[in-house]
């Protein structure tokens, strides 16, 4: 087999070569990125192309699958650009592997597109997939959503999967992940669990996470099976308060959930940290995912717990981990972060 993987460089890319490469089905991968890493991967050709503005087609052509995982998190103060890279591109992806004659597409959707919905129990792939009104994140996601939908209706041979995963962690992305959504200001020997000695217990603060590699796996089956249609991903345990003071040793401490927001929009409108506060209404009004789907058809068993994933990652920022791609490289903040300073909290550094 062939598979191209549309955003092969970050977190999830990273992973999903990872995996692939262990798998004796598949030949030969082409890495897409729109910066060519210098890393060399088994099996693993580089390919330098944005979704934006490059021609696709012939990246695509004899395919077997194509797996788009391209997405931006940031500028999150520059709607348009992520509206051009996220919802515009993933359409560029979509109709280029129609045109390509691609007979599997598998789109990285997300927990975020789901409309609001319960936390006291697990909802399946049938929930509306509308978004959370107040996240750029969660309407993008949503609105990609759609543009699959119309996809797969204009093209019924095409065999679509769609994985809906929580947070994503990997002790690799630490320094990606620090740049995208922490920010310069922390040092990273503060993020030391010994550090913590609360964690916030606010309503509906409960959210879902995955280890990167374990994602990787679950995009694995979906490439080479023979699968259609969401399967959402999600590892044990949901990640409430009773499991972060868990994981971290740590005492809760009750917080209203219009406090958090209040303190995420002033710290955000400061530009003290990257983050948007429509990031905190996502958690707090994304239901609760039931990932039986993915565990019975797609045959995917999580070999980490949320929690574990949660704590490599703090492991990871508390030592600076990175990763041989530009996405995930300590130094794509510039020397002393300067350049994430420069560019102003929450661009693209």
């Amino acid at each position: 087999m062939r598979i191209v993987v549309v955003g092969a460089s970050g977190n999830v890319g990273t992973s999903v070569l990872h995996a692939l490469a262990g798998d004796r089905a598949v030949d030969e991968i082409v890495g897409v990125a729109r910066r060519r890493p210098s890393l060399t991967m088994p099996k693993t050709t580089w390919v330098e192309a944005d979704v934006v503005d490059s021609d696709l087609v012939p990246i695509f052509r004899g395919a077997d699958c194509v797996i788009h995982l391209a997405w931006l998190i940031q500028p999150s103060r520059d709607l348009e650009t992520l509206q051009k890279v996220n919802v515009e591109g993933s359409a560029r992806v979509f109709h280029a592997a129609g045109t390509a004659g691609v007979p599997a597409l598998v789109y990285a959707s997300s927990v975020g597109a789901y409309s609001p919905g319960p936390k006291d129990r697990r909802v399946d792939e049938s929930w509306p997939t509308d978004g959370i009104a107040s996240s750029y994140y969660s309407r993008q996601k949503a609105a990609t959503e759609r543009l699959l939908d119309r996809f797969e209706l204009e093209q019924p041979e095409v065999r679509v999967v769609r994985l809906r995963p929580g947070l994503i962690f990997k002790r690799e992305a630490a320094s990606e992940i620090r740049r995208l959504f922490v920010g310069p200001l922390l040092p990273n020997p503060l993020v030391r669990r010994a550090l913590i000695p609360m964690v916030p217990r606010a309503e509906r603060l409960v959210f879902q996470a995955v280890h990167s590699l374990d994602v990787g796996q679950a995009y694995r089956l979906a490439a080479v099976g023979d699968a259609r249609g969401a399967f959402n991903v999600a590892a044990e345990p949901v990640l409430d308060g009773d499991a972060l003071a868990a994981a971290l040793d740590a005492r809760q401490l009750r917080v209203r959930p219009d406090v958090l927001r209040g303190l995420a929009d002033l710290s955000w409108r400061m530009r003290l940290q990257p983050t948007a506060p429509s990031w905190l209404d996502l958690g707090l009004g994304v239901p609760t995912m039931d990932s039986t789907r993915a565990r019975v058809e797609l045959g995917w068993e999580p070999r980490f717990g949320a929690d574990e994933a949660l704590v490599e990652l703090l492991d990871g920022l508390r030592d600076g981990a990175d990763f041989a791609t530009p996405p995930l490289e300590r130094r794509a903040g510039g020397p002393m972060r300067v350049k994430e300073l420069l560019t102003g909290v929450g661009a693209r550094p």
